[in-house]
């Protein structure tokens, strides 16, 4: 039971796929102008990443490994279209919104990675519970970054009015430069950074060592 609690809880933060690994950061560029919008794309990859996991680790051993990579990418794939589907019926303005992002779940890096790495290795409960955590840390990482833009960008969350507006009377003149794509990446640069700060493990070793020459002692 705590073992399948930690594969769930450990890619939240201590193994987030985002903040540690630098996967799935395409994501940030374009869907996090708003919560509503990070929102359904993180659910949607959560459901696309458990299912195929699912079923990939249910026929681990009849995939040739000649073909692995092919055979995963053609699940992932098939979800993604019914995925799409299901919201271009029940959700068509927010699948209009998302436009091609839902079918690039299928290229994630973050999907096709903890298939290849996890499901492929293990039985289908713990290769959906890992899947289950990394969407989870995936959609907390993307969720932090829309709710930060779409405040500060247009002063609501969820459409909602939160922050009262100079065009109505208010105090907040929005930052428009949040609603941009490069802000998107220096709050995940940030976010990184404040992560990695406050959990130096999380930190990789240096690569090399700076160069200090010794001081010449004058005779």
């Amino acid at each position: 039971m705590l073992k399948s609690l930690h594969t769930v809880t450990d890619p939240l933060l201590d193994k987030n796929p985002v903040t540690v690994h630098i996967l799935g950061i395409c994501s940030a560029l374009a869907v996090t102008t708003s919560v509503s919008t990070a929102l359904t794309l993180s659910l949607a990859l959560i459901v696309v990443l458990t299912i195929a996991a699912g079923i990939i680790s249910l026929i681990r051993h009849h995939i040739p490994s000649s073909i692995r990579i092919i055979v995963q990418i053609t699940i992932i794939a098939s979800l993604v279209i019914v995925a799409d589907q299901i919201l271009q019926a029940f959700a068509y303005a927010m699948s209009q919104r998302l436009s091609v992002f839902v079918s690039l779940i299928a290229t994630n890096c973050i999907v096709l990675g903890r298939t290849e790495a996890f499901a492929l290795n293990n039985r289908p409960l713990p290769a959906m519970l890992d899947a289950l955590g990394n969407g989870a840390g995936y959609a907390i990482v993307l969720l932090v970054v829309a709710f930060i833009r779409e405040l500060l960008g247009a002063g609501t969350l969820m459409g909602f009015g939160i922050l009262p507006l100079v065009a109505e009377g208010g105090w907040y003149q929005p930052m428009r430069l949040m609603l941009l794509a490069p802000s998107a990446f220096i709050i995940l640069g940030l976010l990184v950074w404040a992560v990695r700060s406050a959990r130096p493990a999380q930190q990789e070793p240096r690569e090399f060592t700076p160069y200090a020459p010794e001081r010449q002692v004058q005779p």
